[in-house]
């Protein structure tokens, strides 16, 4: 039976990103050998969306109160999207990596399935 899920990140800069996520996020991790660094993650869900093409996938992280994970995140450097989008589902913005890339920060407003 599946028991879970790993989750790849592609990055223009591997370790600099690995170190966001280990000094900046504070994820719990293991070294898998040469300082290669697999992360545990918080609770996930999975959600299906309709699109034309079917190569995209995005990478959100969820959080209880968005302002205040704003202000803890760029109090260890973290670095935002200037903006918050509001949406029925929930509220959301983007965190820069300093690989060059994005992950969405994603307060939800409906029953998270992580408590299932």
């Amino acid at each position: 039976m599946i028991d879970g899920a790993h989750v790849i990140l592609y990055s223009g800069d591997a370790e600099a990103d690995r170190a966001f996520f280990r000094d900046v996020l504070q994820y719990p991790h293991i070294d898998a050998g040469g300082d290669w660094l697999v992360f545990k993650l918080p609770p996930a869900e999975l959600a299906v969306h309709p699109a034309d093409a079917a190569d995209r996938h995005e990478l959100y992280l969820m959080c209880d109160d968005l302002e205040a994970t704003l202000r803890e995140l760029s109090a260890r450097g973290a670095r935002f999207d200037e903006s918050i989008t509001e949406a029925r589902w929930g509220r959301s913005t983007k965190i820069r990596l300093p690989g060059g890339g994005e992950v969405g920060l994603y307060e939800p407003r409906h029953e998270r399935a992580t408590g299932l």
